[in-house]
C-alpha cells in the first residue's frame, strides 16, 4: 500500500503543476480578453479548453487501474480511426476491409494487455498489411484497389499502431538506473505534457514573431520562428518535470527536442491530410477545437519515437 502511494506521488505532483498552469492560463486569457481583445485569443481559448479536457483524460488514464486505462486508449484509437475513415472516399467493396481494420483495434490492444511486445510490434505493420489487400481482392473490384488498400493501412499505422504506443508506455515497469527511476505512467504524462505544451508555445511564438513559413502550402500558420521558439521553450519547460523521468537534465532537454520535433511533423502530416480532404477539422468531438485527431495528431508520431527510445535505452 505504501509503495503504491509512493508510485503515485510523482503523478499527483505533476497534477498540481498542470492544474496550476491551466488555472493561470485561464486567468491570463480572461484578463487579455478585457484589456487587449484580438482574434488570436479565440484560438488560445480553444487550445486551453482542449488542454483542460486532455489533462483530465490523461491523468485519469495514468491514475486509474491498468484495465480502465486500456479501455480509454482503445476508445481513443477507435474514435481517431472513425474520424479518419469518415473522410475517406470509400467504395462499397471497401466495407468488409474496413470491418477488418476496426476489428484490428481491440486485437492490437490485446497484445498491449498481454505485454507481448513481439506481436504488438508486428501485428499491424506485417499481418494487417498482408490481410487487408487479401480482403479487398476477395471483393472482386480492382478499380481504386491501390488507393483503398493504402488509405486503410495508413490509417491503421497512424491512428492505431502509433497511438497504441502510449498505452504500452503506461504499462512499462520502473525503468532507469539506480535511484533515477520512473514508471510508465509518469513517462506517459511527460510525453503528453511536453508535446502539447510545445504545440501551444509554437502557436504563441508564431503569432508573436512568426514571419517565415515552414510549409506554407500545407499549414500556412506554421512558421520557423514558431517552430524553433516552441521547441526550445517547451524543452526548457520539460526540465521542470524531469522528476517524472529517469533522464539527466541534459538528456531531458534532448529528449524533449526529439519528441516536440516529432510532434510538429505529426501535426503537419495531419494538416496535409485535412487539406487533401478539404476540411478544417477531423471532427467536432472537442467543442471549439475539432475532433480527437486534431488534439492527438502530434502524438501519433511522438509516441512511437519516445516509447522506443525509452525501451531501447532503459529496459
Amino acid at each position: 500500500m505504501i509503495a503504491a502511494l509512493e508510485n503515485l506521488a510523482p503523478l499527483w505532483r505533476m497534477g498540481a503543476i498542470v492544474g496550476t498552469v491551466l488555472v493561470l492560463a485561464t486567468l491570463v486569457l480572461a484578463v487579455l480578453q478585457v484589456v487587449r481583445p484580438g482574434a488570436y485569443l479565440a484560438e488560445l481559448w480553444a487550445r486551453t479548453r482542449s488542454w483542460w479536457i486532455m489533462a483530465s483524460v490523461f491523468f485519469a488514464a495514468a491514475a486509474a487501474g491498468p484495465w480502465v486505462s486500456l479501455v480509454l486508449f482503445v476508445f481513443m484509437s477507435f474514435w481517431a480511426m472513425k474520424e479518419y475513415v469518415t473522410l475517406l472516399p470509400t467504395r462499397a467493396a471497401d466495407h468488409a476491409a474496413l470491418v477488418l481494420a476496426f476489428f484490428a483495434i481491440p486485437v492490437q490492444y490485446l497484445w498491449v494487455s498481454m505485454e507481448w511486445y513481439g506481436m504488438f510490434i508486428i501485428f499491424i505493420p506485417v499481418y494487417m498489411f498482408l490481410m487487408l489487400p487479401i480482403r479487398l481482392v476477395l471483393s472482386k473490384e480492382t478499380s481504386g484497389f491501390v488507393a483503398s488498400a493504402s488509405q486503410i493501412q495508413w490509417g491503421l499505422m497512424a491512428f492505431v499502431f502509433g497511438l497504441s504506443h502510449m498505452s504500452y508506455l503506461a504499462r512499462l515497469p520502473e525503468v532507469g538506473p539506480g535511484g533515477a527511476r520512473a514508471d510508465g505512467r509518469a513517462l506517459l504524462l511527460f510525453l503528453v505534457f511536453v508535446v502539447e505544451i510545445s504545440d501551444v508555445l509554437q502557436f504563441i511564438w508564431g503569432k508573436t514573431l512568426g514571419r517565415h513559413k515552414v510549409v506554407p502550402t500545407v499549414s500556412p500558420n506554421k512558421t520557423w520562428e514558431g517552430l524553433i521558439g516552441g521547441v526550445l521553450s517547451a524543452s526548457a519547460v520539460a526540465l521542470t518535470i524531469r522528476f517524472l523521468t529517469p533522464f539527466s537534465a541534459l538528456e531531458t532537454f534532448g529528449v524533449a527536442v526529439l519528441i516536440t520535433v516529432a510532434g510538429f511533423f505529426g501535426g503537419t502530416v495531419m494538416s496535409a491530410v485535412k487539406r487533401d480532404f478539404g476540411v478544417k477539422d477531423f471532427g467536432s468531438l472537442i467543442p471549439g477545437h475539432g475532433g480527437m485527431l486534431d488534439r492527438l495528431d502530434g502524438l501519433c508520431y511522438a509516441a512511437p519515437v519516445f516509447f522506443h527510445y525509452v525501451r531501447y535505452f532503459y529496459t
